[in-house]
């Protein structure tokens, strides 16, 4: 069972460090999603919650959230769909809740393009953690220029990939591991290097969440791996960015 008593003393990440951002719950459990609330809301955060999916995806549209927790069972449509349907227009973060916590509901989540999950029954610091960490991801900012390389440009302050002049839509981590390859051009990256930029999940099924979102990147991209444009893997050593940067 969840816990949250005396947690709040125990919490590592400083309330100053926390800019306020909101984040929708999605759990039809009132109780838990009640707790949730009221806990998250004296760490700095705003919260908004739903306990029918079709009501959380009102909100989502309607406020605009900087975070969804979704948790997958719900009724009439569970929370795979819920996040299928979120990723079809919104890149915001989704961290997911499984009570089962098999590495089968974690694999389709992020196959799905959730960017972090959380097995219940969970502690409250370390979901108020990983809050912090996918929101840290989705923050990334620097002052280099865009960057073009042949049909592709990258835009790092504003998190905008575009292809032959169309926006790429990326979820938070497609972005920053791209992001990453990119800074690196021609540097092989191994999975841990990878993943390391990626973290605050769980490493026992993680190697294979480099691997998909490496795949749902290059689908993305249409970048095909027989013949890659952007990103080439190295068996057993990594991945690599081998776009030629357009220099002005």
């Amino acid at each position: 069972m969840v816990s949250f008593e005396n947690l709040k003393s125990k919490i590592e990440i400083p309330k100053s460090k926390i800019m306020k951002p909101t984040v929708l719950i999605i759990d039809d459990d009132e109780k838990l999603n009640q707790l949730l609330q009221e806990f998250l809301s004296d760490f700095g955060y705003e919260t908004i919650s739903a306990i029918h999916p079709v009501e959380g995806l009102k909100l989502l549209k309607k406020k605009l959230p900087d975070l969804v927790i979704l948790d997958i069972m719900l009724p009439d449509m569970d929370g795979f769909e819920v996040c299928k349907v979120i990723r079809q227009t919104h890149t915001v973060p989704i961290i997911m809740l499984t009570a089962r916590g098999e590495v089968t509901d974690k694999v389709v989540g992020l196959e799905l393009g959730a960017d972090d999950y959380l097995a219940k029954p969970f502690e409250p610091r370390e979901l108020v953690a990983r809050i912090h960490s996918v929101l840290r991801r989705a923050q990334i900012i620097d002052d280099g220029r865009p960057q073009k390389f042949g049909r592709l440009e990258i835009d790092f302050p504003k998190r905008i990939v575009r292809l032959d002049g169309q926006i790429v839509d990326l979820t938070t981590n497609e972005f920053v591991a791209f992001a990453l390859l990119v800074r690196n051009s021609g540097k092989v990256l191994n999975r841990d290097q990878i993943l390391q930029e990626l973290r605050g999940m769980d490493c026992d099924a993680f190697n294979r969440s480099v691997d998909i979102t490496i795949s749902r990147l290059r689908q993305k991209l249409k970048d095909d791996p027989r013949a890659p444009a952007f990103i080439k893997t190295i068996w057993g050593a990594g991945y690599v960015f081998i776009g030629d940067d357009d220099a002005d």
